[in-house]
């Protein structure tokens, strides 16, 4: 697209009234010139022989400017001045520098970190949506919102150095009060990976140019503390009785859930939250083998979807809650599992599920006496999964990679955890 033509240029209109008026401009600056010219709203300049052409719309005190970049695409910018000869300046600092940018395979006009991260956390909300549940999604669009936007702000990618980088970790580390572990520092650096491919992608810097990027060793982490065969048959019996001593509505209606919750981690090794809490009726069926019957339930988390093999006790927490939900009591056991009832499994009675049940465990642990382990470690929900694996390995009840394929988990994960077990599984060879 072409500039409009210009009325004339400044230099034109310069020389056209010298002549016209000699004895009167003879001695005037450039600066008296430009105010002259000014006030006789000049439609358009052109600079830099026509690739710049500054201009200022009739509504406005502030004069615009568009230029052209090498590819012959235009580009208009506002210059924020309202002075025509301060205008000029930053016109063409304005020009040279995004010729400058578009030499080096950068956006001609440079983006901050924080009007990238708001593209990138955008975009992550949509494929959040899109899932419609909770995933390491949200872990990124949290570290982006809370860490990198609020430390980096209105600073540019590209002009990021390796000590830049580090002087944030040491901040970081600072905000969150301890010295992150693995785990956590992965999260981190996929976070920032995003918000540089979000930069990549959409043209504002090109993939020559060299971003530091976070370190990702950090503190070992430790076992989750698990709960010993003894102890999980202490928590079961415990909670036959505990469940029912609520007190208030809610209390009623939460311990059992939670007990049936328990139960199911306890029996099949799935995944605490997300995996656990979307699953739906129609996720659970009987399968068949050799005339024995198990339960099959589809869960669905980080790694994706598979079908794990429960338990036989899994069946009694399933039938209890079967029994307490409204829309499904009427039916028998076997017709809900053979319909495919799109309710979700973990809810109350009425239908609605519970925020989340990590409170009321944090009291039964502490009620039952087994909230800390013999290391003072504190137990949570997630100890009922690394539980399933200990107990499972101890007694022979699955190899190494059967136990991944349950759990979702690659064998290399599972051996590097649980690899402190291998002389205790073999005792009876090894004495």
């Amino acid at each position: 697209m072409q500039p409009p033509p210009p009325h004339a240029t400044l230099y034109v209109e310069a020389e056209r009234h010298a002549d016209a008026k000699k004895s009167a401009f003879q001695k005037t600056t450039l600066r008296s010139s430009l105010t002259a010219f000014q006030s006789a709203q000049l439609k358009s300049i052109l600079l830099r022989d026509g690739e710049l052409v500054l201009y200022r719309r009739s509504r406005s005190l502030l004069y615009q400017c568009r230029y052209r970049l090498a590819d012959a695409s235009w580009v208009r910018q506002t210059t924020g001045k309202a002075a025509l000869e301060h205008a000029i300046a930053r016109a063409c600092d304005i020009y040279d520098e995004a010729r400058y940018r578009q030499r080096l395979g950068l956006a001609h006009r440079a983006h901050s970190v924080a009007q990238i991260a708001a593209l990138c956390c955008a975009d992550l909300r949509q494929q959040i949506d899109a899932k419609g549940k909770k995933s390491a999604l949200n872990d990124y669009l949290s570290i982006i919102e809370r860490y990198f936007v609020p430390y980096f702000g209105e600073r540019r990618l590209e002009s990021l150095t390796h000590t830049d980088v580090r002087e944030f970790e040491q901040w970081r580390d600072r905000q969150l009060a301890r010295k992150p572990k693995t785990s956590t520092l992965n999260n981190f650096t996929s976070a920032w990976s995003r918000l540089v491919e979000t930069a990549v992608s959409r043209g504002y810097i090109s993939e020559r140019v060299p971003v530091p990027k976070l370190t990702s060793k950090g503190e070992k982490g430790t076992t989750r503390a698990a709960f010993s065969g003894d102890e999980v048959e202490q928590l079961l019996a415990f909670m036959k009785e505990w469940c029912t001593q609520g007190v208030k509505a809610v209390e009623r209606e939460i311990r059992p859930l939670l007990r049936d919750y328990v139960e199911l981690l306890l029996f099949s090794g799935m995944r605490h939250g997300t995996e656990a809490m979307n699953i739906r009726w129609r996720d659970i069926e009987w399968h068949t083998k050799d005339g024995v019957r198990y339960v099959r339930i589809r869960v669905s988390g980080k790694t994706g979807s598979r079908w794990l093999i429960a338990k036989h006790a899994a069946v009694h927490a399933l039938q209890r809650l079967q029994a307490r939900q409204r829309d499904v009591c009427e039916m028998s056991f076997e017709t809900t599992l053979t319909t495919r009832v799109p309710h979700l499994l973990f809810r109350y009675s009425n239908g609605h599920q519970p925020h989340s049940l990590v409170g009321t465990f944090r009291k039964l642990m502490r009620d039952s006496g087994l909230l800390k382990n013999s290391e003072g470690q504190t137990r949570t929900l997630y100890s009922l999964r690394h539980t399933y694996a200990t107990l499972a390995l101890l007694e022979g009840n699955a190899d190494i990679h059967t136990l991944a394929k349950q759990m979702g988990n690659s064998a290399a994960m599972i051996e590097r955890h649980y690899s402190k077990l291998t002389a205790t599984i073999a005792a009876e060879r090894l004495a």
